[in-house]
């Protein structure tokens, strides 16, 4: 099973030595709130975009269309 964005980011900070409250901060977002979005898994684009920024990570969201191999 994959693993889901809130998953990801927390592997993320565990190996950038950053806590939640930090990622918080340097997102603009209070702690808590945060800890919601991982708890639920509910991130807009930007935000991924954002949260990799802050963890020094590029985010590449796309679909890539099966029977042509297209990214988009």
């Amino acid at each position: 099973m994959p693993l889901t964005m809130g998953e990801k980011i927390k592997i993320i900070l565990k190996r950038r030595n950053m806590t939640l409250a930090q990622l918080a901060e340097k997102t603009e977002q209070s702690r808590q709130n945060l800890s919601n979005k991982l708890s639920r898994d509910n991130f807009t684009e930007k935000e991924l975009y954002s949260i990799a920024s802050a963890l020094d990570c590029t985010f590449e969201a796309s679909f890539t269309m099966n029977d042509t191999g297209e990214k988009i």
